[in-house]
């Protein structure tokens, strides 16, 4: 089922309502607690691991700045 323009306004808006009600440092928390679990990981030599769950830093950080623009410029 393809979703109309109507129905996807509807869905965004209701996702950013949930989503501003989130503090922005939860986001910086959680790519920081991610570097720290990598960076222990990686010193236990589970390289593999330890990337996987680096990697999750950029994620956290990008989610933190669509929260904080919603915040501030709200949505359509």
């Amino acid at each position: 089922m393809a979703l109309t323009t109507g129905n996807e306004g509807e869905i965004t808006k209701k996702i950013e309502e949930q989503t501003s009600k989130l503090p922005s440092t939860l986001f910086l928390g959680a790519a920081l607690l991610s570097m720290g679990v990598s960076a222990a990981l990686k010193c236990m030599t589970n390289d593999k691991t330890a990337l996987f769950v680096g990697q999750w830093a950029a994620p956290f950080l990008l989610l933190g700045i669509y929260n904080k623009i919603v915040k501030t410029e709200g949505h359509d």
